[in-house]
């Protein structure tokens, strides 16, 4: 059973790694545009204090959180007009997004085990959301870490974003209208430490093997697949890396082949 307590030290030590990277920056540099068509670094953290606002909303007032998805101008831009809105000046940003995130974190310790939290066209448990909002925070520092050049060294968090890819791969077909295969799927991953992550059943034909890194970057939708060392067996496996995302609603758009830092090379 996953420890709801490990998983919000996680996520405490991932927001925490992420705020230290954008906690110094001066002001311009929050202008800096990220990989994401849109958005500056501001719109990143932005988006992650409204997405810990929204998940607040969820694990203490479920009427709240539905009132803010009918009373939405757009249900289409709910996204981008939530980071809009959380737009402010650095120092008063920032002091949100700590806020929100501690909050979010106390609301999750509070949920009663086996209780389920409204989200956007599902439901989950309050270890599932934090486990989303890991990899949510890791995939959005890694737009701010691209925008400002910076290389960072993954960590062992990575391990529940390999999971969270792993366990959506019905999802990535689906999204994408596509059937979703029943044929099993082996993932082996080598770990920041040298480790191997094997996820799925042990005799699987299909099997995705390569660096923990590199599938996170995947399924996450932060590289495409052509820059990644990922190595795919069997045509399920092979579709599956075509279509992956972690996360849940419509197919993002995901990376063109060496798309990787573009938005972030050093000025």
């Amino acid at each position: 059973m996953v420890d709801l307590t490990a998983l919000l030290a996680d996520l405490a030590a991932e927001s925490e790694q992420l705020d230290a990277l954008v906690a110094a920056l001066p002001p311009e540099a929050w202008d800096r545009p990220t990989p994401a068509p849109g958005w500056s670094v501001a719109h990143q953290i932005a988006h992650l204090a409204w997405t810990d606002h929204v998940a607040h909303l969820a694990a203490t007032d479920t009427d709240a959180f539905y009132a803010s998805i009918t009373s939405a101008p757009d249900p289409s831009r709910l996204v981008d007009d939530g980071a809009e809105q959380f737009l402010a000046p650095p120092g008063d940003l920032l002091a949100r997004w700590r806020a929100g995130r501690a909050a979010l974190a106390g609301a999750l310790a509070a949920v009663p085990p086996g209780g389920k939290l409204p989200w956007y066209g599902t439901s989950m448990s309050a270890t599932s959301m934090a486990t989303a909002r890991i990899m949510e925070t890791w995939a959005h520092g890694e737009d701010v870490a691209d925008a400002l050049g910076v290389t960072r060294t993954p960590t062992g968090r990575l391990r529940h974003i390999a999971y969270l890819g792993f366990r959506t791969l019905g999802h990535s077909f689906a999204a994408h209208g596509r059937a979703v295969p029943t044929t099993p799927v082996r993932v082996e991953l080598t770990a920041p430490d040298g480790d191997t992550w094997a996820l799925g059943p042990a005799d699987a034909a299909d099997r995705v093997t390569g660096p923990a890194l590199d599938f996170c970057l995947l399924v996450t939708q932060r590289r495409h697949r052509a820059d990644l060392a990922l190595v795919a067996t069997g045509p399920t496996a092979d579709a599956w890396l075509d279509v992956a995302q972690a996360f849940a609603g419509p197919p993002g758009a995901g990376r063109a082949p060496g798309a990787g830092r573009e938005a972030g090379a050093p000025a």
